[in-house]
């Protein structure tokens, strides 16, 4: 494993493979066969919190650790890990809650619900996001009452080590929880492919998510599938722009813009555009660029191949036509040479259809379109091929209500972006951004499934 802000290695872990999630899963499924199965929802719920608690116990080596394996700045990889915690939290609350409904028919009959565990549960991890995505699926995982096999990205897996290693110590027994390291075209394509596997839950791109999904579909299994996302920031005429762009140019460059939600659209009324492209590139230039373990503002991308990636976007943003109103290069200074960091970046002069308008180009790059009226908005918004987020800035709220149903987006935030963690709200895309929901009380209906009792009276 490399570390992002030196691009020197960090430490090294187990390459699995097929037959390492075979035991896992083969653990997962005696696990819940046995004495998971046994136990009860309101002690699912006391082990969710102790895992909580031992979270935030060890909160600041869980937070160098990520800040070390992600690149991040340390205050984000703390927030990280209270998110995480915060999962565990909310879950376990709701683990002996889960339950059906009686549905009237005729006096002939009783006729109610259950909610039952899956069973084994496929989590594939990425790397952005490692300690809180794998939080966000394990928790409610559990409060549901299945096993799991988390399968984290090669480039960042230490904290899914750890919390495997957390979820032992508070006394969940031994083969619900199951880490397995290794890459993902052979550790997580054995698992997303596994035939005793029971839902397979994915975070990552479109094209993987394209593919996990035919590997699952020849089991007849189920995914849930968070992937891409091009989320707009909307500002209108008669936005407060002293709130807004702060909070517009901190969700672009959160986590150096590795963030499926994170705002890298930004569209402008034509008669603010001007006063709002100079105030994010004043924000964005106030940025302290460096590595995460020194709390700067802004650390490194995870890696050589995603900083290539993203510098391709440059040359690809000058030869569709548009600008570089900031950034576009590496930071200069000695704390960046050797990682992979990159200047925040603003694009300008850009319409749909460009390239550097419709792709997730995932880095600290946000580009800015003009429009003239909330029609031209809302087309430009849904002219991606994704819907994960979109912000709405406006003091007139028939307007954001009328704008908010116009958006084919799964989650609209008006004069604000994000919620803080958002654990409590549900979470998912429209189109190419997945199906499914994380987050909130949905996503137990993800993790469980519901079986119909019919019961003859006569």
């Amino acid at each position: 494993m490399i570390n992002p802000s030196t691009g020197k290695p960090l430490t090294r872990v187990a390459e699995c493979g097929e037959d390492e999630i075979d035991r896992a899963v083969a653990a997962a499924r005696k696990a819940q066969n046995g004495p998971w199965r046994q136990t009860t929802p309101a002690d699912r719920g006391r082990l969710l919190h102790k895992v909580a608690a031992l979270i935030l116990e060890n909160k600041d080596s869980i937070t160098k650790m990520e800040s070390l394996d992600t690149g991040k700045p340390l205050a984000q990889a703390e927030a990280d890990c209270v998110v995480a915690a915060r999962y565990f939290e909310f879950y376990a609350g709701i683990a002996d809650k889960i339950g059906g409904v009686t549905i009237p028919l005729t006096l002939d009959f009783l006729d109610y619900t259950e909610r039952e565990p899956l069973g084994v549960v496929g989590q594939i991890v990425p790397w952005n996001y490692p300690l809180q995505m794998s939080a966000r699926g394990l928790a409610p995982c559990l409060a549901a009452g299945n096993s799991i096999v988390i399968k984290p990205a090669e480039e960042a897996c230490l904290s899914a080590i750890e919390l495997g290693r957390i979820c032992k110590e508070a006394g969940i027994p031994d083969g619900v929880v199951n880490v397995v390291t290794g890459y993902g075209s052979e550790a997580g394509a054995a698992l997303a492919s596994h035939p005793d596997v029971n839902l397979v839950a994915f975070t990552g791109s479109v094209q993987t998510g394209s593919t996990v999904m035919q590997s699952a579909a020849k089991n007849v299994v189920p995914v849930l599938l968070e992937l891409g996302g091009k989320s707009p920031n909307i500002v209108f005429a008669d936005a407060d722009l002293e709130k807004a762009t702060p909070v517009i140019i901190k969700c672009a460059l959160q986590n150096a813009g590795q963030t499926c939600s994170a705002g890298s659209r930004v569209l402008v009324h034509r008669s603010r555009h001007d006063e709002v492209v100079e105030r994010l590139v004043e924000l964005a230039q106030k940025y302290r660029v460096g590595p995460g373990i020194d709390n700067s503002d802004m650390g490194p991308v995870i890696s050589k191949r995603q900083w290539t990636r993203i510098m391709d976007y440059m040359d690809i943003a000058r030869d569709e036509g548009a600008e570089i109103a900031t950034g576009g290069k590496r930071p200069e200074g000695k704390d960046c040479e050797g990682g992979f960091f990159i200047e925040p970046t603003i694009f300008t002069q850009a319409s749909p259809g460009m390239r550097v308008h419709d792709e997730e180009i995932f880095g600290p790059v946000t580009t800015v379109v003009p429009f003239d009226t909330d029609e031209e908005a809302a087309g430009i918004a849904n002219a991606t091929p994704y819907g994960l987020v979109t912000g709405l800035w406006t003091q007139d709220v028939t307007r954001a209500h009328r704008m908010a149903r116009e958006i084919a987006a799964g989650q609209i935030f008006v004069n604000t972006y994000g919620a803080g963690g958002g654990v409590e709200i549900p979470f998912g895309g429209y189109k190419k951004s997945g199906f499914g929901r994380e987050k909130g009380l949905e996503a137990i209906n993800f993790y469980s499934q519901t079986k119909n009792i019919c019961i003859g009276l006569t």
